[in-house]
């Protein structure tokens, strides 16, 4: 696939050029700032954007609010952000502002290459990919809302799951439950949200994050 990767930091950048050529891979552009992600964007129209949260010029949350602009103007483009730290305000933002092809992780995360090329397959495929941490987050934020209070323990694992962007059979596999059963335990999770009327992985999970964020 064809990338584009912002990362301030060239050690880190350097590397990962490195990693993901080495899988086959295009970085069409690396750059440092935001501003020069959205000229290489724009120029590049790539397949996946991958960018770090904090960045020129303010060192702030110029990369996330980025990666925001990118996902607005060009919606085909899927963006997987990087961060050290989980920015509230921004990630629910990011997650409920498309039917797919985003992702969160934080940059721990990159160091278990599998699971960062995971995610990154994942998120080029239309799907999502949420750092467990940023999704215990998300949930913590909410623990006083009543409709997730309604949610059995079991219930609150699989939406944990759902969030993370894995598809039932991985769930069933990550609790040790047939797939028919996680199946249940989702659908139930829709009724008590009221979101029975989404479809699909990408639209459930942007349902339920969105709510959550709510």
């Amino acid at each position: 696939m064809r990338l584009i990767l912002a990362e301030d930091s060239t050690l880190l950048r350097e590397g990962l050029i490195r990693l993901l050529t080495e899988e086959g891979h295009q970085v069409v552009a690396a750059v440092g700032t935001a501003p020069e992600l959205m000229q290489a964007t724009e120029k590049h129209q790539p397949d996946v954007v991958i960018t770090d949260v904090r960045m020129p010029p303010d060192h702030k949350d110029d990369g996330m609010r980025a990666a925001l602009d990118i996902r607005r103007k060009w919606p085909d483009i899927a963006v997987l952000v990087l961060s050290q730290y989980v920015e509230n305000r921004y990630a629910t933002e990011l997650i409920t502002s498309t039917g797919g092809k985003v992702g969160y992780l934080l940059k721990d995360r990159v160091a278990r290459v599998d699971e960062f090329l995971d995610a990154l397959d994942r998120v080029a495929g239309g799907g999502a990919a949420f750092d467990p941490e940023v999704v215990r987050r998300l949930l913590s934020r909410t623990t006083k809302v009543d409709p997730l209070e309604t949610l059995t323990q079991r219930e609150k694992d699989v939406l944990e799951l759902m969030a993370q962007g894995l598809t039932n059979g991985r769930i069933s596999e990550q609790l040790h439950i047939s797939q028919s059963a996680a199946e249940k335990h989702i659908n139930a999770i829709f009724d008590k949200l009221g979101l029975t009327g989404s479809t699909g992985l990408s639209r459930r999970v942007l349902a339920v994050v969105h709510y959550l964020g709510s």
